[in-house]
């Protein structure tokens, strides 16, 4: 399964974390804390979070990859409204 992570700079990683994870709570298998979290979105769609003081890491691992990516980028910049954050994907 294609992997990839983005590491992006912010105060508020676990804002973030805790706000996507919550969102998407009601709908899939979710596990957080503070700095940790895993969504499993199904059919072997997994997006993992780790928070820092100053950056954000997300893992995606998906079929359709790009596609995911993006799916997480829109969500996480919908919580992060005032400030800009930068999200540079790389494969794993």
């Amino acid at each position: 399964m294609p992997k990839s992570t983005a590491v992006v700079e912010t105060e508020h990683a676990s804002r973030y974390l805790q706000q996507l994870c919550k969102h998407w709570g009601h709908k899939f298998k979710v596990e957080f804390s503070p700095t940790e979290g895993r969504i499993d979105l199904g059919e072997g769609r997994l997006v993992d979070l780790r928070a820092g003081d100053h950056s954000l890491t997300v893992d995606v691992e998906a079929e359709d990859l790009p596609r995911m990516e993006q799916v997480v980028v829109d969500h996480i910049v919908r919580f992060a409204f005032r400030e800009e954050l930068k999200f540079e994907w790389r494969a794993v």
